[in-house]
């Protein structure tokens, strides 16, 4: 039996037991482990695993994910939401449709402190469900704008999924997180745009609001001082080159911290159950990473990604569809894992396939691009029927929507996605034009 059908029965064992509901983790360890043993031997796999562990771990790039999740698990606590929210919808809540262009626009800056699609999506949930519901929002344009609005939490910076990628393909991961500045923007004016056009479409969806007050309005923006700064300090330290990602993960700790306590969000008691869903939540994520590391080095040792490499270059398929069908792959993944586990898992084998086909560019643009555009398809399939994960958390905390008005209100949205996927698929600059040389 040759390595290749050894590594490709081992991805299939490790597919099986995810689907009963092994943890990805440990799946992928299980496969890697086994899958090693049999193409070597066990005591080989010992030595590796020895050091391994510790290098993986000790990886001071690894620091900035722990760093990252307490900024989030904080923010969603600090009274931050409510104040993005209140300030965006201050200015066009009292257009038809307006309170749902603010969650998206609030969407959009808490991602960018918060780093996390999920928690994006129920903290803001939290807050502007309750007021679209009073004002008679339609449950389909509600529940839809807003379980699209949270995915923007894994694609604007600071993102935990690009910090995995980053460190997985040896990128760097200032550049990654300017790359991902155009298409969050773009993901951002797309759902707004998608927004104005459903209730052009069906009036009834939404009511116009009342027009706020300059004086309300002033207020609004003394609300959003503090979490302007925090957001300037963190991105604006990277971009400008005064932090390390690292550092400003810390930086905005702090600045979080200071926010909860001017609110007077922060107690004791909210405190811990941050460290705590901190540490829960580093802890899966390490461990996820681990298996990877064992997957990914049997992987190595079978030679299956090389070969799919080779076999790619020898057939006549052109670039463009070798990708198209990585990208179908990454939407079916999308449907049924998080996406943390889908890039630990596929990003080794399609990596090393991509980077071996000429699309014009140069090696760190193709990195830069290709990894924009999976974390993209793996944002829509979080919001893709029949397991969207976005879409039974909104709906979850949207009392009394039906599951299928949810899936209904978030098909304009995906309509936006693949809008915008076939753009960055046809203008790779979209990603890495404003990356300085």
């Amino acid at each position: 039996m040759s390595t290749e059908v050894i590594a490709g029965l081992m991805i299939l064992f490790m597919l099986i037991i995810m689907f009963l509901r092994v943890p990805i983790g440990i799946a992928m360890m299980l496969s890697g482990v086994i899958g090693y043993s049999i193409i070597d031997d066990f005591s080989t796999l010992t030595y590796y695993m020895k050091g391994s562990s510790f290098a993986q771990m000790a990886s001071h790039s690894l620091a900035v994910i722990p760093l990252f999740l307490f900024m989030g698990n904080l923010a969603a606590r600090s009274g931050i939401s409510r104040s993005l929210f209140v300030g965006v919808n201050a200015f066009i809540g009292h257009r038809r449709g307006g309170l749902a262009l603010a969650a998206v626009g609030g969407c959009g800056l808490f991602g960018a402190i918060c780093g996390s699609s999920l928690a994006t999506a129920a903290t803001m949930g939290s807050v502007a469900l309750p007021e679209m519901k009073r004002h008679g929002y339609h449950g389909a344009l509600a529940t839809g704008a807003l379980a699209a609005g949270g995915t923007l939490g894994i694609l604007i910076p600071p993102s935990i999924v690009l910090i995995i990628y980053a460190i997985l393909t040896e990128q760097n991961i200032v550049k990654l997180f300017m790359a991902a500045m155009v298409p969050g923007v773009m993901a951002v004016i797309g759902y707004m745009l998608v927004i104005a056009i459903v209730v052009k479409l069906n009036p009834h969806y939404a009511d116009k609001a009342e027009k706020s007050s300059w004086g309300e309005r002033g207020r609004a923006l003394i609300e959003l001082i503090p979490a302007s700064i925090l957001f300037i300090g963190v991105l604006g330290g990277i971009y400008g080159g005064v932090f390390t990602p690292s550092e400003a993960a810390a930086y905005g700790v702090v600045g979080t911290i200071i926010i909860a306590l001017i609110n007077r969000q922060l107690t004791w008691k909210t405190f811990g159950e941050c460290i705590k869903q901190t540490a829960v939540n580093t802890g899966m994520i390490f461990v996820i990473i681990l298996g990877a590391d064992m997957f990914n080095a049997f992987l190595s040792l079978s030679g299956m990604p090389q070969a799919l490499a080779d076999w790619i270059v020898d057939s006549d398929m052109t670039p463009m569809l070798v990708l198209l069908v990585m990208l179908g792959v990454y939407l079916v993944l999308g449907c049924l894992m998080d996406s943390l586990s889908m890039i630990l898992l596929t990003v080794p084998i399609f990596f090393p396939a991509i980077m071996s086909l000429d699309f014009g560019m140069t090696y760190e643009q193709t990195a830069l691009w290709f990894g924009i555009i999976c974390l993209i398809v793996v944002e829509v399939g979080m919001i893709t029927p029949p397991v969207g994960m976005n879409v039974f958390i909104i709906n979850k905390i949207a009392d009394g929507v039906p599951m299928r008005d949810t899936f209904v209100g978030v098909l304009p949205f995906l309509a936006s996605d693949f809008v915008r996927v076939i753009l960055l698929l046809l203008f790779p600059v979209l990603t890495w034009g404003i990356i300085p040389d």
